[in-house]
């Protein structure tokens, strides 16, 4: 079930109804509204792949509480590895079956040997990225003793299966998420209008903002050898905010729907295309996902301990396997391999750390030094998102080679402003221009217009909702899947 829905637009007031009216004195039952609300929305895409995330959330409840019990290391240390094997076989299968079966027929190929593979029609089921990291911290964890092992099956599965942020994250760790469930949840009508609001800058992010420029991004990316090296500029553009839109739009819904059911998820991006440096840029997008892997993968490895090339090393490994994690594609792991040879020279230079508060905090506008920063972080990163975005890795040099040899073609500019008068039209430009500036007006909040209308008086900050309001419905005739589903 999509967000964007009009199945959605049902499914939510139903489900809070009965959660605050019918089960509220029953914590129990409360829980098991949400696991059946959260099978229901994900059944809506496809039943079949319920029983994935059933027995994911048998093995690991089980598995848990067996840690729990055994005290020898080395079975504790079996029935971690039988959980990190059963969550990542159902991943490597799904997600990366054809794509290592591609690699290997291609291998053999290349030394004359011809290979007909048995292909199978895999679908890739949505979600199942988000939900088995989502398990693996909970296995892991207990693992490690950092959190007891729950005997609530109700709760842990509701937990696994939250249907807030089931399919795209944030990525809860269940030292944040699980013990929620235990509490007794009474409603709070300031949270509850907080999170409308943020469901309300999300729906507008994602409809308006990313939906916006999807149709664009796609007409340029889709036949790239037609155009000139400024509008393959302006592509790439047009797809670095179709993807921030696109996903911290989800989140930012995820998070105001948790908020209504009395829930607090972590958050998922604070701001990143006002990053001073790439470090700074990996702090604020896709945080749950970023220090997952910092948590669970770089510090195992040794982290920052062992030396310069120790860290290189680990340091690159993580945005490989981030790379790799967002799909079974080599323009991915190109995508991450790219992002770590960015962090490497502040790495190197001790100067990762330089930008942890927010820019030109308490100022209007950023220092000439700072804007400078922003702008180059930005470009590093739109250049990056061009092999994010790319079929293939032919695709993605091609896409580069014509961009870098077209920007001095003076008639191709032309060209460029001939797309944005006949297809794009000023009226979008303008709407990303305000974008723009309300993001960079409310970057001291969770999300842009957590604090700024507050102050307003009340006939003002209504009218300025209901203008979010009438952006949406304006824009919002055709339904798009979120980019996000497919990893």
């Amino acid at each position: 079930m999509l967000f964007n829905s009009i199945d959605f637009a049902i499914f939510l007031p139903i489900v809070f109804a009965l959660y605050w009216f019918a089960t509220q004195k029953n914590l129990r039952l409360q829980n098991l509204l949400i696991v059946a609300a959260s099978y229901v929305f994900y059944g809506w895409w496809d039943w079949r792949f319920l029983s994935l995330i059933i027995f994911s959330t048998i093995v690991d409840y089980t598995i848990g509480i067996k840690l729990k019990e055994e005290e020898n290391q080395t079975k504790r240390k079996a029935l971690l590895w039988t959980s990190i094997l059963v969550n990542l076989g159902f991943l490597g299968f799904f997600k990366y079956y054809n794509f290592f079966q591609d690699n290997f027929i291609s291998a053999f190929s290349f030394f004359g040997s011809e290979i007909k593979p048995n292909s199978l029609n895999i679908i890739l089921p949505v979600g199942i990225s988000f939900y088995t990291f989502q398990t693996l911290s909970y296995t892991i964890d207990v693992y490690k003793r950092k959190l007891e092992p729950t005997k609530d099956f109700i709760a842990f599965s509701a937990f696994v299966s939250f249907f807030p942020q089931l399919v795209a994250g944030p990525i809860e760790r269940a030292t944040n998420l699980l013990p929620q469930f235990y509490a007794k949840r009474t409603f709070d009508y300031s949270k509850a209008v907080d999170g409308m609001r943020q469901i309300l800058w999300g729906l507008f992010k994602k409809v308006v903002i990313a939906d916006s420029c999807a149709e664009y991004a796609n007409l340029i990316f889709n036949n790239s050898t037609d155009y000139s090296g400024s509008t393959l500029a302006l592509g790439a553009f047009l797809f670095a905010f179709q993807i921030y839109g696109d996903f911290s739009g989800y989140s930012d819904i995820a998070i105001g729907t948790s908020r209504l059911f009395g829930f607090n998820l972590m958050r998922n991006f604070a701001f990143p295309y006002f990053a001073r440096d790439i470090a700074e840029f990996w702090r604020r997008w896709h945080i749950s996902l970023s220090t997952w892997f910092r948590d669970y993968l770089y510090i195992p490895l040794g982290g920052s301990r062992g030396g310069t090339m120790m860290q290189v090393r680990n340091t690159f490994i993580i945005f490989i396997v981030s790379g790799f994690w967002h799909g079974a594609n080599w323009t991915f792991i190109a995508w991450g391999t790219l992002n770590a040879i960015y962090f490497l020279p502040l790495l190197l230079t001790k100067n990762n750390r330089n930008h942890i508060e927010i820019v030109a905090q308490g100022r209007l506008l950023p220092s000439l030094r700072d804007l400078a920063f922003m702008l180059i972080t930005f470009g590093l990163t739109v250049f990056a998102w061009i092999f994010f975005r790319a079929e293939n890795m032919g695709h993605a040099f091609q896409y580069i080679q014509d961009l870098i040899l077209g920007l001095t073609d003076k008639e191709a500019y032309l060209q460029t402003l001939d797309l944005v008068v006949s297809k794009i039209r000023y009226a979008f430009p303008l709407m990303m221009m305000g974008f723009i500036l309300i993001e960079w007006l409310g970057r001291d909040g969770q999300y842009a217009i957590e604090n700024m209308t507050k102050k307003w008086k009340i006939p003002f900050r209504y009218a300025f909702y209901y203008g979010i309001l009438l952006a949406v419905f304006w824009f919002g005739g055709k339904e798009q899947e979120f980019i996000y589903f497919q990893f």
